[in-house]
């Protein structure tokens, strides 16, 4: 399904960066666009220009899948994240990990890098989202939230604000400077969540194959956006990257953002399709077939219409 207005959305197929063994589990364009890290099951980071298709640099130094990877504004740093429980802290150039973060008892969802660097904030199994400085020599967290009822998957970060969501259904939101906590409760298992590029509102895909568009201020429901599957159980989610025989290929977590311009929201689905919703309306504007598998991960170029997505079919996609 497209539409006229739809026609410069990325759609069309330029590379495929092929080098993971198994399963891609995030995909994530650095803050200019001009490369990309990706992570997965093999237990490595790889750092590429995904608009050659140069694998640029490997790290290697979990023990277990790497289930996400955020790069510094400056690109000098990279912070992972995992199933062997610790928040890895490298040097993008050398390729050294330069401390290990450790706090969770056990696997770690999300991670990312403040505004500024210096800070690192993780989400995990363990029902708690913590924050540690990269400036210190400690590798303990310097706060820790555990206000949480289950797992916690997704974190994103603004100037003053952190925000996670959890399968608990909900989507919670603290106030570094009040140390002031909010809770939106959607009703179902929170999978992923995303800030718009004006930072207004946030996205949230949630298990009952619903992304939900939220004013970031109120909690207020904007609009919802239907078409793509995303129905896991919550007995399949509490074993969602191990190696257990039956589990279905629908036990990833599953991405979801805006386009740079903030006009569509885009999501993946467990049947390898992209969709493309229009932001206000919310009409499927466009969908197609990308991978094989679960979409994992999706990544929009922050000025072109350019995007990367990954898949349990151990594929990034480069599409323009």
């Amino acid at each position: 399904m497209s539409s006229a207005a739809a026609q410069h959305l990325p759609r069309k197929e330029s590379r495929e960066l092929l080098g993971h063994e198994g399963a891609v589990l995030a995909v994530r364009f650095n803050r200019d666009g001009n490369y990309c890290l990706s992570c997965g099951k093999d237990r490595t980071l790889r750092l590429w220009n995904p608009h050659t298709g140069a694998l640029v640099k490997t790290y290697k130094s979990h023990a277990r899948e790497v289930r996400d990877v955020h790069s510094s504004s400056d690109n000098a740093k990279l912070v992972s994240c995992g199933a062997d429980r610790q928040i890895f802290y490298w040097d993008v150039s050398t390729g050294r990990v330069i401390r290990k973060f450790r706090g969770h008892n056990s696997e770690v969802n999300s991670v990312k890098f403040n505004e500024y660097n210096a800070v690192v904030v993780s989400a995990g199994y363990d029902r708690t989202v913590r924050a540690f400085d990269c400036r210190s020599q400690s590798s303990d967290p310097i706060q820790t939230i555990d206000t949480f009822q289950d797992s916690v998957m997704s974190v994103i970060l603004t100037k003053t604000e952190i925000i996670a969501g959890s399968v608990d259904g909900t989507v919670r939101t603290f106030d570094i400077r009040m140390g002031r906590e909010t809770v939106d409760n959607l009703g179902h298992p929170v999978n992923c969540i995303s800030l718009s590029n004006d930072s207004n509102c946030l996205l949230a895909n949630c298990l009952d194959s619903t992304v939900r568009l939220l004013d970031k201020t109120t909690g207020e429901m904007l609009q919802e956006y239907k078409g793509h599957a995303c129905k896991v159980s919550l007995n399949i989610i509490l074993v969602f990257f191990e190696d257990v025989l039956g589990v279905a290929n629908a036990s990833f977590k599953m991405d979801c953002c805006l386009t740079n311009d903030d006009a569509y929201v885009v999501g993946g689905s467990e049947n390898g399709y992209i969709f493309f919703w229009e932001l206000v309306d919310a009409p499927v504007v466009a969908s197609f077939r990308a991978h094989s598998s679960v979409v994992t991960s999706i990544s929009y170029h922050p000025t072109k219409a350019c995007m990367l997505t990954s898949s349990v079919d151990g594929s990034v996609r480069v599409w323009n």
